[in-house]
């Protein structure tokens, strides 16, 4: 038996749509599908969790122990987008601060939910351990560090890493010329 369900089993599944070439494992938690979309040439290893309104674009890879939290808000993924093992991805959260109480087994009235879109830009890669928080947007052909913590946007082709997560270097844009070759017609 193949770890990764075949196209027929994905069908089942229920998702908004999907690409050809998808690869997602059979250990990985759906929840939600018909809010989710996968482009093409999108892998999903084993034990991510996907939950809400989720659009993942082409050639994706979502790596073992993911968490895309998407709720009614959403996460958008773009094209050529690495994120590594073990990275969490909010679009909702709870109020910490003890104003309120939390977690989903309270009545909305006694909660405040935060909601945010989450948007990762085209090109980036989000290093291994990494949060990321409501509201945030990491834009094209951003690279994150190992267990960084992301709490507003990071500009364009740069390297953030740390906790919370700070601007270290400008990133090299070769990946453009590279994208470019990959995608030429023969």
């Amino acid at each position: 038996m193949n770890s990764f369900y075949d196209d027929d089993e994905l069908g089942k599944i229920g998702f908004k749509s999907y690409g050809k070439n998808v690869f997602v494992s059979r250990k990985a938690s759906i929840y939600g599908a018909e809010h989710i979309t996968l482009g093409h040439d999108v892998r999903i290893d084993d034990f991510c969790i996907l939950s809400g309104h989720i659009e993942i674009g082409n050639y994706v890879h979502i790596s073992a122990f993911a968490g895309l939290w998407a709720g009614k808000t959403g996460i958008s993924v773009g094209d050529f987008v690495a994120l590594s093992a073990r990275t969490l991805f909010y679009a909702e959260s709870d109020d910490y601060s003890g104003a309120t109480m939390t977690n989903p087994m309270v009545p909305g009235k006694y909660k405040n939910v935060f909601c945010n879109k989450v948007i990762i830009g085209k090109h980036s890669i989000i290093g291994a351990g990494s949060v990321i928080l409501p509201g945030v947007t990491i834009e094209e052909g951003v690279a994150v560090g190992a267990n960084s913590l992301i709490t507003k946007k990071c500009d364009s082709w740069n390297i953030y890493g740390g906790s919370p997560a700070k601007l270290l270097k400008a990133r090299k844009k070769n990946l453009l010329e590279l994208e470019k070759d990959f995608l030429k017609v023969d």
